[in-house]
């Protein structure tokens, strides 16, 4: 079955790039800041991360500009600096910049101190967590990138929504191997596979999320209306306090050691015309602080050469590491077009009716 009977059309990265670019300068995002963010959205969908891919565009980044709650050029300023630290205000502008900004310059600190670790404060959503902790494989670097979010997520015993699905990735080269990429919502699944499910009309699994009383719910809009997502784990009798304890500790260093909004304080990019307060936290390690690189990747080889050689669980034939589908979805997508949702493909066609801009042909 091909993936325009599912419902999905299939454009040329670089296409899409160049269109995201071209609609984000309508609403005067300047060049370079638009490349970063048509990057990192085409990279979601390259990724198979249908959930922060171009699905967002509008809802969560021009819409606000439509209704001037988000700077399109902002000014974003050092505010601190510590040794290998550093603290950034993001000046409400994209997410995305600001942290691309942010993770460059932990990168240039490992270079000299081996390591680098800085906040960001006054951000917004910025897409895949994953993006920017691999911005620092190519220099040989572990990349680490956590944000905290709107709240979607009940703390275990709660029917209040009170922390977002902040996110966390981890990013570790490897030499014949693929790198090691971890890039996971601490919740059981973002909020955005919610929209996904509920955009195919799909029902949920219960394991999900909860309605506004707190019971488990196979309906997508009573998740996200009034309801909440439960925490990586689920309930506590499958351990979801565990995922609600990951969840804190990732709002704690992005939210409240940035000076940024933290759980409730943090708003909604799509209900709310306020600055949304997003804070992120990343850092980069220079491998040869350690050890030689070279070694390292040896090292790293045989970790996950031995993880996808162990025995095999009775009905599979694969076992998996961090990062591995992501890769092989990426040189696929490449090669034959990055899949769109009809949905999402239609509001990108008005959008480009409304600025006279020419769409790119679908495969």
């Amino acid at each position: 079955m091909g993936m325009e009977s599912q419902g999905y059309v299939k454009i040329a990265a670089q296409d899409l790039k160049k269109l995201v670019s071209q609609l984000l300068e309508r609403y005067e995002v300047p060049p370079d800041h638009g490349e970063i963010v048509s990057d990192v959205l085409v990279a979601a969908d390259l990724r198979g991360v249908e959930s922060h891919g171009l699905g967002r565009l509008y809802p969560y980044y021009i819409s606000r500009f439509e209704k001037g709650s988000m700077n399109p050029r902002p000014d974003i300023q050092e505010k601190k600096s510590f040794a290998a630290t550093f603290l950034l205000d993001g000046d409400n502008g994209l997410g995305h910049v600001a942290c691309h900004r942010a993770m460059q310059k932990c990168i240039e600190l490992a270079g000299t101190y081996g390591v680098g670790m800085g906040g960001v404060r006054n951000s917004n959503h910025f897409g895949i967590a994953g993006y920017y902790s691999m911005m620092a494989l190519e220099e040989n670097m572990i990349g680490i990138c956590l944000s905290n979010s709107q709240p979607w997520v009940l703390p275990t015993h709660s029917r209040k929504r009170l922390l977002g699905t902040n996110p966390l990735s981890i990013a570790v080269p490897a030499g014949t191997s693929r790198p090691f990429v971890l890039d996971m919502a601490t919740s059981v699944v973002p909020s955005g596979k919610l929209d996904v499910y509920r955009r195919k009309e799909l029902a949920v699994p219960p394991e999900w999320g909860a309605d506004s009383l707190g019971q488990a719910s196979r309906d997508p809009g009573q998740i996200l209306e009034g309801g909440g997502l439960f925490p990586l784990g689920g309930p506590e009798e499958t351990a979801g306090y565990k995922g609600y304890g990951l969840s804190a500790a990732v709002d704690i260093l992005s939210g409240v050691l940035t000076g940024s909004g933290f759980l409730s304080d943090v708003l909604s990019a799509t209900l709310r015309s306020d600055p949304c307060r997003v804070g992120h936290f990343v850092a980069a390690m220079h491998v040869d602080a350690f050890m030689d690189v070279e070694e390292f990747k040896g090292r790293m080889d045989q970790f996950i050469e031995t993880l996808k050689t162990a025995p095999l669980a009775e009905g599979c034939d694969r076992i998996y590491v961090a990062g591995e589908k992501e890769f092989s979805l990426w040189e696929e997508n490449m090669k034959q077009g990055v899949p769109v949702h009809r949905k999402v493909w239609a509001e990108l066609l008005g959008l480009c009716g409304r600025y006279g801009i020419s769409p790119p042909a679908a495969r």
